[in-house]
């Protein structure tokens, strides 16, 4: 709650109260071929921070260059937690890292890697951030 002083001016940044912070770790569904092992999300002064922890259970996903193609459905964030437009974000495992769009009906899609994806190396953290909209 912002504390009025005499001379403040009232500005739309004074008048946030951060009434829409709010913070899950529910919700994640899994694609195909795909487990949660956790997820976590978190509002905070207007930003939505999301974190995803997955492990992959399929055959293999090719890379080539740095390309995934087709690409390939990871999961899909909870109604509430998903981007204003698409977005991009950060994935890896620790030995590789890539590229996934966040879509905004939440779809999680695996874009580019620096490696092949397999049941070898299978824990994907998945990590993004954007400007929450008031609905």
């Amino acid at each position: 709650m912002t504390t009025w002083l005499a001379g403040m001016r009232i500005t739309a940044d004074r008048l946030n109260d951060n009434s829409l912070d709010d913070s899950t770790t529910s919700g994640l569904v899994p694609a195909t071929n795909f487990n949660v092992n956790s997820f976590s999300g978190r509002k905070v002064s207007g930003i939505t921070t999301v974190h995803v922890y997955l492990a992959y259970t399929g055959l293999g996903i090719t890379v080539s260059g740095s390309n995934i193609s087709p690409d390939v459905l990871m999961a899909t964030l909870p109604a509430g937690w998903r981007p204003p437009e698409t977005i991009n974000g950060f994935m890896g495992n620790g030995t590789w890292v890539g590229e996934c769009t966040i879509s905004t009906n939440g779809q999680i899609t695996a874009r580019a890697a620096t490696a092949n994806i397999t049941d070898a190396n299978p824990n994907i953290r998945i990590t993004a951030d954007w400007i929450s909209e008031n609905n």
